[in-house]
């Protein structure tokens, strides 16, 4: 195809200059990612040559950058007269309508923003001070983007808390008191120069897995790996017995465990509700479950539960008694060379470290839907930068494949050039500006336009410098891991929302209203698995062949990270209150940092050795 430009380029009278190799490769990517035929390219290339008078017929490598900004126009006028509502604004526009100039703040990382509102009356002598060092790409965007003013710079309120929220799950507007007390005696309490340990327990699939070759094969195993495990732990605790045939006609209460099925397509309702079991138990066959005796239940597809009862006709199982907490393996609980490792260095730091952290966790996307400045990841940064968290976990979608531009295309830069000069730039910045006691998290999304989109999801392979990669990890999607001896898991599936469309329950007679939000987060926990939905729902790229091992949870971890779409919340929850393996734990949906053209939300969170004296602050920006 190369020639075939070159051909058409001399049919015109054109000849190319310079390194011909590398002008006919650019003008091939051209082709390429505007759909254009060389005859088309050539056409453009005319149109160009003429408006800007240049001088002779080559085809010279300092025309191209011109050539495709060019480009870029014409895809827009054509993206114009497709939606005749769309008007695509410039910094003209902008600086017509306002009719006076803008001149962005100095401060951290060149934050386009009006005037830098101080939290909590801070004085001007706290303001943060640029890097030293600017990097060409922060030059190229200050000339580009200098005099261009964005809603989301224009806000008003730049930090607020939306709420505190205590270990009782009580909500409540900051006092001047709790600011206080989360501003100074927190911050005192936990010193920034003390750097956090880390250690990860559970990060798969590997960078670099082959996925989308899964067979039905490795659905089945999967499924029946999940019943046949929860069967015999089950009967471990040897409170229920062994699992009999839920299918087989017998007057006589018996204990069976299976995965609920919905017998249609629709939602699941008390009609519709089939119990499929094992191989082993009952050659995976469904019944119909009958849950009139039930007073209390909260069902959805692809749960596992242990049920009491009897099926007097062969057809319907009758339940008694309804359990949907599968009890805990003590040796499971850690992977076992991970396990050793962890074990042996908190032996090691056991009277030096305590359970205490001061962390930063918010979640994409993290620039608004009218440009890809990432504004709302450089307000982050900057506060982030103030409160000098021991931990920031950022987790996806980094470039968001919903995003207007992305879908569009109409960035004249791939998605991976966007999230290193945009995203990990910044990055780095930051963690030079904060020096080596600050960690970074980056955990991704099956939004994530450059990375693969599958569910497990392996992390980036970013390869960073050494000293970078020593503040900066990359873990995947689900992931495992533990710092300060206080262990978060994560999932950035929003599996909150989807549960809350599938999810049936019912409340006993005269019952208190229960909260829905904490129940969802509590099956996460209860059903051992970061993803227990099945089918799954639409849009989530799941792979069965690498699910098995990498959406296992072993234990409820002391925070569990679930972004979601829904309200964003800090809740602490428990499972297994009645038994000896009763656990409490905190639930962090730190919500979106963008939503829409404005700011959104994140949470800081300064765990203290239990849930009983952390604090959480959901801040909205």
């Amino acid at each position: 195809m190369e020639e075939e430009i070159r051909g058409e380029f001399e049919g015109s009278g054109f000849t190319i200059g310079g390194d011909s190799a590398q002008i006919l490769s650019t003008l091939l990517t051209y082709c390429i990612n505007y759909k254009m035929s060389p005859a088309d390219l050539v056409s453009n290339w005319e149109v160009y040559y003429l408006n800007r008078q240049l001088d002779g017929l080559k085809v010279e490598s300092s025309y191209l950058d011109g050539f495709l900004s060019h480009l870029q126009n014409e895809v827009k006028e054509k993206l114009i007269k497709e939606e005749t509502d769309l008007h695509i604004y410039s910094s003209n526009d902008v600086d017509m309508l306002l009719s006076n100039t803008h001149t962005d703040e100095e401060g951290f990382l060149g934050t386009p923003s009006t005037k830098q509102e101080k939290p909590h009356g801070e004085s001007s002598n706290s303001e943060l001070t640029p890097l030293t060092t600017e990097r060409p790409s922060s030059i190229r965007a200050a000339k580009t983007n200098g005099d261009r003013i964005t809603p989301f710079a224009q806000r008003v309120n730049k930090f607020t808390q939306h709420y505190v929220l205590n270990a009782d799950n009580v909500a409540s507007e900051p006092s001047k008191d709790d600011v206080e007390t989360s501003e100074d005696e927190l911050i005192r309490r936990i010193q920034p120069s003390q750097k956090c340990t880390l250690q990860v327990q559970r990060s798969k699939p590997e960078p670099g897995c082959r996925f989308m070759y899964d067979r039905m094969e490795d659905r089945f195993n999967y499924l029946e790996d999940r019943i046949g495990r929860s069967a015999r732990l089950f009967s471990a605790t040897g409170l229920c017995g062994q699992p009999a045939d839920a299918t087989l006609a017998s007057e006589e209460n018996m204990f069976a465990v299976g995965m609920v099925i919905c017998d249609g397509e629709g939602r699941l309702n008390e009609k519709s509700i089939l119990l499929q079991g094992s191989v082993e138990h009952s050659r995976g066959q469904r019944v119909r479950l009958d849950l009139k005796d039930i007073n209390q239940f909260s069902l959805f597809p692809g749960q596992v539960v242990g049920i009491e009862g009897h099926n007097p006709s062969g057809h319907c199982f009758v339940a008694s008694k309804l359990t949907d907490s599968i009890p805990i393996s003590v040796d499971d609980q850690l992977p076992c060379a991970k396990k050793q490792a962890v074990d042996h260095e908190g032996h090691q730091n056991s009277n030096t470290l305590s359970r205490v952290l001061s962390s930063v966790i918010a979640a994409g996307p993290f620039t608004t839907t009218d440009n890809l400045l990432f504004e709302p990841l450089q307000e982050l940064l900057s506060y982030a930068c103030r409160k000098q968290p021991q931990l920031l976990i950022l987790m996806g979608p980094f470039i968001d494949s919903d995003h207007p531009e992305i879908k569009k295309g109409t960035s004249d830069q791939s998605f991976h050039d966007i999230f290193h000069f945009e995203i990990l730039r910044k990055l780095q910045d930051f963690t030079q500006y904060l020096g080596h006691n600050v960690r970074v998290i980056l955990v991704p999304s099956v939004r994530d336009a450059h990375h693969d989109a599958v569910f497990p999801q392996p992390a980036f392979d970013l390869h960073l410098p050494e000293d970078i990669t020593q503040q900066i990890t990359c873990l995947s999607n689900p992931s495992l891991f533990s710092s300060n001896e206080i262990q978060f898991g994560c999932c950035t599936v929003d599996i909150l929302k989807q549960l809350s469309g599938d999810e049936i329950s019912r409340k006993p007679p005269g019952g208190k209203a229960t909260d829905r939000i904490g129940r969802l987060a509590t099956h996460i926990v209860k059903q051992q698995s970061y993803y227990p939905l099945y089918p799954p729902a639409a849009g989530v790229p799941m792979d069965f062949s690498l699910a098995k091992e990498a959406l296992e949870i072993p234990s409820a971890p002391d925070v569990l990270l679930l972004p979601s779409d829904l309200a964003p919340s800090v809740k602490v929850l428990s499972v297994n209150e009645d038994t000896e393996e009763h656990k409490r734990f905190i639930c962090v949906n730190p919500g979106r940092l963008s939503k829409g053209i404005g700011g959104g939300t994140f949470v800081e969170l300064y765990y203290n050795e239990d849930t009983e004296k952390t604090k959480a602050f959901i801040m909205r920006i």
